[in-house]
């Protein structure tokens, strides 16, 4: 159940990639770049949503706060669905991101409630196995809706798994969250909260480390489609090739799963973050040498690579920044959440801005910000040896 919650802001964007051109020509999209705003519209609702769920779920409870997002993004995947002009759409897929805010950071909360340290980091890591399934078949089944049916069909599927959602949600899921846990959602009160978060140092520092990995993997959903399917022209094969690198996400987290609990969040966040950065450096210089177009075998060697090593530290980062904040879980996930959607909006897009008919925009932009990440969790860890001195 936590995987289908958490799976809709992946569905929501990866089934979607296949139909970009199609949306594009249908809406008279006249930029090529302009495209990707239909995945940068999503991310725009999800990083303001995720502000108001945490402390709303902190008030009302886990599962009224996750009903309203899912209510929120059916609303948004039916107006998408009917869009005839460019600027709906983008409305529409803002109105779903901030739906979607609801059961995506209400649900780790959920988690906090029941779990911490070592053993959150596990159920994520195995709720995070289930959900990357969503990344390696969603382009392909909306590759498949699109060949029996308009690209709008995408967004009716949208619709019956929100709807699967609240239902599972209604039906086996108590409440985690007791009464006596609750507080009551006051303006001052959340923005103490808030307070507290952002001047913790190991949160903010494992915060700034997510976000700027998330950066640099925002920016290839964005351009993915244009690099594999116009840049290599790949065409409709693109859905294989990209679930192909998801798929080393989905191992990374079950690898993660079963080694945590022995070798630590630390250590395996330390490790695959060294590797990320050597393989993004050399990939790079490697890249430039190739004038933009390296051979297809050697992007798709890197960037598995890399994406197994970015698979070992989303459920470990997210774990890490919320280790300090038991106290104001659902505050605290909305607020690492938020500020980590935000920074990959911003960054991805601007990567994706710069695309150029070669991958040297993103190979740089993950060389950048992966070595960005290294020196934030440097930087949060020194503060957590000062604390425990």
């Amino acid at each position: 159940m936590l995987a289908l919650l958490i799976s809709l802001v992946a569905l929501s964007i990866d089934a979607m990639l296949p139909a970009l051109g199609d949306i594009a020509r249908d809406l008279s999209v006249v930029n090529d770049n302009d495209r990707q705003l239909v995945v940068s519209a999503l991310f725009l609702g999800l990083a303001v949503g995720q502000m108001i769920y945490g402390p709303l779920s902190d008030s009302t409870g886990r599962k009224p706060a996750i009903y309203m997002g899912l209510v929120l993004f059916i609303a948004g995947s039916l107006m998408a669905a009917t869009a005839t002009s460019f600027e709906t759409m983008l409305a529409g897929r803002v109105l779903e991101g901030f739906g979607a805010a609801g059961p995506r950071i209400v649900s780790v909360a959920l988690v906090r409630d029941l779990y911490e340290g070592r053993a959150m980091a596990r159920i994520m890591s195995l709720a995070m196995s289930i959900f990357i399934l969503v990344p390696v078949l969603a382009p392909s089944l909306g590759q498949a809706i699109m060949l029996v049916a308009p690209w709008r069909m995408i967004f009716a599927l949208l619709v019956v798994l929100a709807i699967c959602g609240v239902t599972w949600l209604g039906l086996r899921q108590p409440e985690t969250l007791r009464p006596d846990d609750r507080h009551r959602l006051s303006l001052g009160r959340t923005m103490r909260d808030i307070v507290v978060v952002v001047t913790n140092r190991r949160t903010l520092g494992y915060v700034l480390a997510t976000g700027f990995v998330f950066v640099a993997f925002v920016a290839y959903l964005q351009t993915s489609q244009q690099i594999f399917g116009d840049l290599y022209g790949l065409g409709k094969e693109f859905p294989l090739y990209f679930g192909g690198l998801a798929a080393a996400l989905g191992v990374a987290t079950l690898v993660n799963a079963r080694l945590v609990m022995a070798l630590g969040m630390r250590r395996l966040s330390w490790t695959a973050l060294i590797v990320a950065v050597a393989v993004s450096m050399l990939f790079l210089a490697y890249t430039l040498a190739q004038h933009g177009k390296p051979p297809l075998a050697m992007l798709l060697a890197s960037f598995a690579v890399l994406f197994f090593a970015i698979g070992m530290l989303f459920g470990n980062f997210n774990a890490l920044a919320m280790e300090p904040m038991g106290h104001i879980a659902g505050t605290a996930s909305a607020v690492v959440g938020s500020l980590a959607t935000f920074m990959s909006m911003l960054g991805g897009g601007l990567i994706g801005h710069f695309y150029n008919g070669s991958v040297t925009p993103l190979v740089a932009g993950f060389a950048v910000c992966t070595l960005a990440a290294l020196a934030a969790m440097a930087w949060a860890e020194a503060g957590r040896k000062i604390d425990e001195n």
